[in-house]
């Protein structure tokens, strides 16, 4: 299929447009997961699992979730000043 008719298909909203997608080769820019790996005391690791226990998640969800806060709270600060 050529652009144009996609692009048609989209604009015209005249069907689903997923049918015409290979979904198997998506990409999410920047979302890719990158796997390190970092050291961390004992007894922060005890704290991150009693946390991630108490909220219902993993540590490793537990850790990227307040990291992804932390850095947008900087952002957001820098925006600010």
């Amino acid at each position: 299929m050529k652009a144009e008719e996609f692009d048609k298909i989209f604009d015209d909203n005249e069907e689903d447009i997923i049918d015409y997608i290979d979904l198997s080769t998506k990409r999410r820019p920047n979302l890719e997961p990158k796997r390190i790996n970092i050291d961390f005391p004992a007894w922060m690791v005890k704290k991150l699992d009693e946390e991630a226990q108490h909220i219902g998640v993993s540590r490793q969800a537990i850790i990227k979730t307040w990291l992804a806060d932390k850095l947008m709270q900087n952002e957001h600060h820098k925006v600010a000043l």
